[in-house]
């Protein structure tokens, strides 16, 4: 084995002497602290103390050699501060059953303190505030920087170097300020640069943080959550300013970019936070807020990771919640509401809870912004250039709602009991203002327009289909203007403009009390096509109702039904089964009770025909109860256009000549427009003339016996007029004189449509011909029942056909 060299033998005797050195004079070290323990202890509290305005405790020393070589460090147990005023408000500001004091060794020989190095742990630092703004944090004399050290005993260096807490509750309790910061600090390790203007720190922490209220009325902020991060802090003395720089720390699994500043110069100390999350969930930032706020965020939700800074200032003061100030970018995400789920969602978001300034940082003081807001509903592609809501006490929410889509889309938003669209476009431009209940906009006021054109609608609960229709909706901040609307239901095609004055007040409120006026035109008006009208609501099928949308349909179908419409009407032609008219014009007024008629005007039949009336609406049948006046109709065509009036013996094959009628009648119609036999009460006034029977059964019977030499075919006569009064299925023919060509006869009773018939008839066989050349009415008056006169009775046969028989003079029989 080959020797070492010479003077290698000599280095490592020199070594080796050297740390035997070291470890003689460590030894010696730790053999005179333990044999001075009680008087160093004197010296250290004394020491910590001189600056106190309280009290520091130590319940025993131990050097612990090896933690801080090649200094000396000291394990104090039991370590208590309190300040001068504990006994009042039993608050401990420091109880450490672990305190740890690295002290540089060459400075302990000269009877100095220089603490390198604190640890603390499993201890509690309660930093209390009272109601009155005591703090026990009065324990620490201020520093005066123009006051010199008086001898070197005093100027001993006691700032620390490093620091290290492990296992310790810190707390700092404002009852003033309300406010309560709870940490359960896992591990906080510090290193200390000291300038002549301040200090520098360098943390690295994991904490569990138990509560962070800036207002304990409201509650906690990222309550439960574990902090975990690196932190660089600057303090500067001059100005009082602590400065923590940005870096990231984890606050539960999201990452924060975190800074801040505290300006301790000021009596309350005042801060800003600075927060930024790249990435974060909309629940797992709400989840971080105080209760107040998160309750009202958990409403809503978005699918994917928004980009979130915050800002917080306040100060430690009575001054309750912080200044919030919020930014979110949201990009291509789903946004969920109580109210609908937004597609395809982009915008840019602020909240502030100092809206108008001087007005402190409440709710009532909020606002909401979201700029460029773009998305799709059911499909529908919307955007709101910025909405705003304000007061988030009693939210209030303005914007400007733009939308243009296929109106088919709005079947699957707001459910298809009330209207069914399948076909159309619709353009929507509206600026709204509104309340906001339970997060959902309330009773809008909106200003704008909506088109819709092309559009195939179905009104459901009265089986009503338009095609091809036209709707412009333009709204002020009052009325409804309803322009340029097309309807087209089969033949029929209606033109209308409409107006609803104070629309949006009486559509939430009283929707009975809501009057659309009406003006209608038509070129062709098919009745029966809109004989919905006349029927009773169709329930809707609730068994397949959208939760999201009933409030929608239920209110228009409220509006629908319960609203007054007052419609005024020219068309070019009517068309009512069999009823054809020309140039007619109508004053309706439709309430939910039914519907009133009044100045309708009609050409028909060469003549024209007036009504007024109403029909009541109850169940499958409506009531109606109208008048009419007829002028120079032809009979024939109007008995035709109306199905004869139920009549069977009486048809417009056995008539001719021009109706002159006034009538009162009411009765019952169907759903479908068609008369309720039996229904009929009231009286009918005519005067026909140039008037003819043809081949009318009833005078036939009697004719065939009496006159069989006469034309009994074709009975003609210049003038019949006469009253009917109708109860149901009879008819009462007051006394009437008929003038015919054939014969003269008086004709009274009552006609049957069912059973019951008893018509007295008198008729002298004589010849009116015969009278002919005679001018003088009275003269023909006196002549027309001279002669033989038959009395005869119509009943009913048992064969159900009306029979005819002789009987005595009717006068003379009474």
């Amino acid at each position: 084995m080959e020797k070492l060299p010479r003077w290698s033998k000599i280095a490592l005797k020199i070594f080796a002497g050297l740390v035997a050195l070291v470890l003689i004079v460590f030894t010696a070290l730790g053999l005179y602290v333990n044999a001075n323990k009680k008087a160093l202890l004197e010296t250290i509290t004394k020491q910590l103390n001189k600056n106190l305005n309280g009290s520091l405790t130590i319940g025993n020393m131990e050097p612990t050699f090896f933690k801080g070589f090649p200094g000396v460090s000291i394990s104090l147990k039991n370590v208590v501060m309190k300040d001068s005023l504990w006994k009042q408000h039993q608050h401990t500001l420091l109880d450490a059953k672990d305190f740890d004091v690295s002290v540089n060794t060459m400075a302990l020989l000269t009877g100095t303190i220089e603490i390198k190095k604190i640890g603390i742990s499993n201890a509690t630092i309660y930093l209390y505030t009272d109601s009155n703004g005591y703090s026990n944090t009065a324990i620490f004399r201020k520093k005066d920087k123009k006051k010199k050290p008086e001898n070197e005993e005093d100027s001993s260096d006691a700032r620390l170097k490093k620091f290290n807490l492990s296992k310790v509750n810190f707390v700092v309790d404002n009852q003033k300020g309300h406010k309560l910061f709870q940490f359960d600090v896992d591990e906080l390790k510090g290193d200390m640069d000291y300038s002549f203007s301040g200090w520098e720190a360098k943390l690295k922490l994991k904490t569990l943080a138990r509560s962070l209220a800036f207002n304990t009325r409201r509650g906690s902020f990222i309550k439960d959550k574990l902090l975990e991060g690196p932190f660089k802090i600057n303090y500067n003395e001059d100005s009082g300013i602590i400065d923590v720089a940005p870096n990231q720390l984890n606050i539960g699994k999201d990452p924060f970019l975190i800074g801040a500043k505290f300006d301790t110069s000021k009596e309350n100390t005042e801060f800003t936070i600075n927060i930024k999350a790249p990435g974060i969930l909309w629940k797992d930032a709400a989840a971080l807020l105080a209760p107040n706020i998160s309750a009202k965020l958990n409403m809503f939700d978005l699918k994917v990771p928004i980009d979130v800074t915050c800002t917080l200032a306040g100060n430690m003061g009575p001054g309750g919640d912080p200044e919030i100030n919020v930014t979110a970018l949201v990009k291509d995400n789903v946004l969920t509401t109580p109210g609908a789920v937004v597609d395809s969602c982009n915008f840019k978001g602020v909240f502030t809870n100092n809206y108008e300034k001087g007005k402190g940082f409440t709710d009532a003081n909020s606002a909401i912004k979201l700029y460029q807001f773009k998305g799709s509903y059911s499909e529908m592609p919307f955007s709101i250039d910025t909405m705003f809501i304000h007061n988030l006490d009693k939210p209030i929410a303005t914007g400007v709602f733009k939308s243009k889509f296929e109106i088919s889309k709005l079947n699957k938003a707001i459910g298809e009991e009330t209207l069914k669209f399948t076909k159309g476009v619709a353009n929507v431009r509206l600026a709204y203002r509104a309340d906001i209940v339970d997060f959902k906009l309330s009773k809008p006021i909106v200003t704008g327009v909506v088109d819709i054109v092309n559009a195939d609608v179905s009104y459901v609960p009265r089986k009503l289909n338009f095609t091809n229709t036209a709707i412009s909706l333009n709204f002020t901040s009052k009325d409804l203007f309803i322009k340029n609307i097309r309807l087209q239901s089969g033949k029929s095609v209606v033109l209308m403009d409409g107006t609803i004055r104070n629309f949006l007040n009486l559509y939430y409120t009283a929707p009975e009390k809501i009057l659309l006026n009406w003006q209608i035109t038509s070129p062709e008006l098919h009745l029966g096509e809109f004989f919905g009208f006349l029927g009773s609501r169709k329930p809707a099928r609730k068994a397949k109702r959208n939760t999201r949308h009933s409030n929608f349909s239920d209110d228009m179908n409220d509006l629908f039904e319960k609203s007054m419409v007052d419609m005024h009407l020219r068309v070019a032609k009517v068309y009512y089964n069999k009823f054809v008219a020309t140039d007619a014009t109508a004053d309706l007024f439709l309430s939910e009770s039914g519907i009133g008629l009044k100045n309708i005007s009609v050409k028909h039949g060469g003549g024209s025909l007036k009504v007024d009336g109403n029909i009541s609406q109850k169940g499958g049948l409506n009531h109606f109860s109208i008048n009419t006046t007829l002028s120079n109709v032809d009979i024939k065509n109007f008995f035709y256009s109306f199905d004869n009036f139920g009549l069977k013996s009486l048809t417009s094959k056995n008539l001719k000549g021009f109706l002159y009628s006034k009538t009162k009648i009411g009765g019952s119609i169907t759903d479908q427009g068609k008369l309720v036999t039996n229904s009929l009460r009231g009286n009918i006034a005519f005067d026909v003339k140039r008037g003819a029977l043809l081949k009318f059964d009833p005078i036939r019977n009697v004719g065939k016996f009496a006159f069989p030499f006469r034309d009994l075919d074709n009975i003609t006569f210049e003038n019949l007029n006469g009253r009917f009064d109708i109860m149901g299925p009879r008819i009462k023919i007051n006394p009437m004189q008929i003038n015919s060509s054939i014969l003269n006869m008086d004709v009274a009773g009552i006609y049957s449509m069912s059973t019951g018939t008893n018509i007295e008839v008198d008729v002298p066989l004589r010849n009116p011909k015969k009278d002919e050349d005679i001018t003088d009415k009275k003269e023909i008056q006196e002549r027309r029942m001279k002669g033989i006169v038959l009395h005869l009775l119509a009943t009913d046969g048992e064969d159900g056909k009306i029979k005819i028989k002789l009987v005595r003079n009717h006068n003379k029989g009474k």
